[in-house]
């Protein structure tokens, strides 16, 4: 049983803020700070897998200005990883929210690794 799963079965039996504070202390402890990242490789698989059909190095097949270009999610207030995060969750305009095939925290993943794509004017390697 992976860690994750262990901790939020700490915080359902200990319940409120002392399991949680509980929790993130332990997770300091064993994960210092400089150490806990998201998994890039994951966002990036998530990403070929759902999001790549439209979204084709960044760009959109279906509304041009609607790319994941730096410019455009800035200009589309998106400019930052928990709102990346949210439109690929809860869906926005003609696109449809995709939650339940990200997973747990997937939308947080493929959002870490678009942010840092965009940052990086989506080259490869």
């Amino acid at each position: 049983m992976n860690l994750q799963i262990r901790l939020r079965r700490l915080v359902l039996e200990l319940g409120g803020q002392t399991a949680g504070l509980l929790i993130l202390i332990s997770t300091l402890l064993i994960h210092p700070i400089g150490t806990i990242a998201l998994d890039t490789d994951a966002g990036g698989s998530l990403f070929k897998q759902h999001c790549s059909g439209c979204h084709v190095n960044g760009g959109n097949i279906i509304r041009r200005n609607k790319t994941l270009r730096l410019k455009a999610l800035e200009r589309n207030s998106l400019d930052n990883p928990q709102a990346i995060a949210r439109v690929a969750r809860e869906g926005i305009g003609q696109m449809s929210g995709y939650e339940d095939v990200l997973g747990d925290s997937g939308d947080q993943l493929v959002a870490a690794w678009i942010w840092a794509q965009a940052q990086n004017a989506w080259t490869q390697g």
